[in-house]
Formats: structure tokens, C-alpha cells, sequence
């Protein structure tokens, strides 16, 4: 399997982890790259510019290529995180969500390819004007924060059709079915978070992967509860995508209650500390229903290089 993604970064398997802030650090990155993949993490608003360089060096041990993730509404109050993603030297960096148009040639310049998520065909044009080197087509169905206004298979051949940079496609993709059919439309490669949210590399706790392994395909829900409830100031047109549970179920559609509560604000923080995900969150996409098992990341990036074997074998 060559697409540009495995060209340009000397892979074996056209796909990159997503860069799961809070889930995805370090650990888990330099795995998935080591098995052929190309793996990333993600950066927080709280991240300092210490912790992105201690990640970078696991996640780049022995000169594996890896990514790096950031939220582009935090960086106006964060520009010591952007110095520092430049000085890891990552192959790869994905500035999406806000105004990330003033970092793209600053980090190109330094020799970083620049991706940004995309959550419908207007975004992906926009990108590719804004100098991107690919266009992350994010469907609905993904885990995590980005738009839910258009499914992954629609969305990626609106994409596909709209913009001349390299695509890849995200949301609702979990093995080799999912991988063969986003390549045969015309990608590049996928963009994978959910798939490994419960590999023994990830940051999450015991009870946080037995809730993945739980879950069903009809268990995830989107909002921005859990936004409002940590005072975060996402951008409105990113809602997350999380397990659903009994906290959110009471506040959807209440969220202009749930900003002046600052005792449901404390429950949460009190919860998260406490690992009841009853009440905190699990961020995850549609694609929870189909892992199983808790396993490396090597044995997941396996599952997805069996898309070549179906591919040949529909050609």
C-alpha cells in the first residue's frame, strides 16, 4: 500500500494515530510509529512547553517519525507551545480548530509538514488555500472534538472532489474494512483515534478502558456538556463526541444552566479525579463498538494492514 502519506514519512501502513489530548501521549505515539504506522499526540491547553518536549522524546525515540497535535484556539494564549512543537522537530503537525492560518508556513519553514482536521468541504477549501500541505476530511462519527455536520463517506468524497492537496479521511474508521474503503475512494490514508483508546500504551485509566470496551456503536453522544462544565472556550461549532453517560444525559440541552453552576462544575472535576465515568468524560467515536479487546498498538496497527489483502482481493 504507497499513498503519500507512507511516502512521505517512510511507512508501512497508510495511517496516523490520532493526537488524542489526554489519551494519546508519548508512549503510545512512539508505538503505533515503531509498528509502521505514523503516531501522534496531542497537546492540551494546560500542556507546558517541558511536557511537549518530554513526549516529543519518547515519541521520536531512535528517529521514529511522529506528530504532533494542537488546538489552534488555545495558541494565542499558549505561544511557548508552538516554539516548543517547533524545537521537537516532528514530522508532522495538525493545527485545526481556530484561526490556525498564522502557523501554517511558520511551521512549514521549519520543515514541518502542516495537516489541519476539516469537518466539511467549505473548511478543507479553506485549508488548502490556507497552505496546508493535506486536508484531515473528519467525519461525524469521530471520537473527540469536531464538527457533526457531516458524515466521514460523504464528506471525504466531497473533499476528494473539491481540493488537490492530499486527503485523509477520519471518523468511524477502526481496521482494514474501514482503511480499504476510504483508500479505494481516493485517500491517502486514514486518521484513527477510537481504534486505540484502550491499547495497553494508552493514558487511560483501567476503569477508562473497560468503559471503552463496553460500549456500542450506539453509545457515544455529541455536545459540548462537558465543555461547558470545565469552562473551556472551545470554538461553538466544536462539540466532542464521548460515552454517553448519566452527567451529560441531564445537561444536554441545558448547557446555558449548566454555565452558571458551579456546583456541577465541581462534580465533574471531583469525578474525573475519582475515575467515575459516570459523571466524567470518555471521549470517543462511533468506531468504540468495534474494540474488544485491550491489546499493544502494534497488534492494532496489524489489523489495519490487512486493507491491502482486501483490496487486492476486490481488484
Amino acid at each position: 500500500m504507497r499513498t503519500w502519506v507512507t511516502e512521505r514519512f517512510g511507512l508501512e501502513v497508510p495511517l496516523v494515530g490520532a493526537p488524542m489530548a489526554g489519551a494519546g501521549g508519548g508512549r503510545l505515539a512512539g508505538a503505533v510509529s515503531r509498528a509502521g504506522a505514523l503516531g501522534m499526540f496531542g497537546v492540551g491547553p494546560a500542556d507546558s512547553p517541558e511536557w511537549i518536549a518530554e513526549q516529543a522524546g519518547i515519541a521520536g525515540a531512535g528517529g521514529l517519525p511522529f506528530g504532533i497535535g494542537l488546538m489552534a484556539w488555545t495558541l494565542p494564549g499558549n505561544p511557548a507551545q508552538v516554539e516548543a512543537v517547533i524545537a521537537a522537530r516532528p514530522s508532522l503537525v495538525s493545527v485545526s480548530f481556530g484561526d490556525y492560518a498564522p502557523y501554517v508556513e511558520r511551521l512549514r519553514a521549519a520543515g514541518i509538514v502542516v495537516v489541519t482536521q476539516a469537518g466539511t468541504t467549505r473548511e478543507a477549501v479553506e485549508a488548502e488555500r490556507a497552505g496546508v500541505d493535506a486536508v484531515v476530511a473528519r467525519g461525524g462519527e469521530g471520537g473527540g472534538h469536531g464538527r457533526d455536520d457531516v458524515a466521514t463517506l460523504p464528506l471525504l468524497q466531497s473533499v476528494l472532489a473539491a481540493v488537490g492537496v492530499p486527503v485523509l479521511a477520519a471518523g468511524g474508521i477502526a481496521g482494514a474494512r474501514g482503511l480499504a474503503a476510504v483508500l479505494a475512494a481516493g485517500a491517502e490514508g486514514a486518521w484513527a483515534g477510537t481504534a486505540f483508546l484502550a491499547c495497553t500504551e494508552a493514558q487511560g485509566t483501567g476503569q477508562a478502558k473497560r468503559r471503552i470496551l463496553e460500549a456500542g456503536e450506539e453509545d457515544t453522544a455529541y455536545g459540548r456538556v462537558f465543555d461547558v462544565a470545565q469552562r473551556l472556550s472551545w470554538p461553538w461549532e466544536y462539540g466532542g463526541r464521548a460515552l454517553r453517560n448519566r452527567f451529560f444525559d441531564t445537561w444536554h440541552g441545558r448547557e446555558d444552566e449548566l454555565a452558571r453552576d458551579e456546583q456541577a462544575a465541581a462534580r465533574l472535576r471531583e469525578a474525573r479525579a475519582a475515575g467515575d465515568y459516570d459523571t466524567a468524560y470518555i471521549y470517543a467515536g462511533q468506531a468504540a463498538g468495534m474494540v474488544r479487546e485491550e491489546r499493544p498498538a502494534a497488534a492494532v496497527v496489524a489489523d489495519f494492514a490487512g486493507a491491502e489483502a482486501l483490496l487486492r482481493r476486490w481488484s
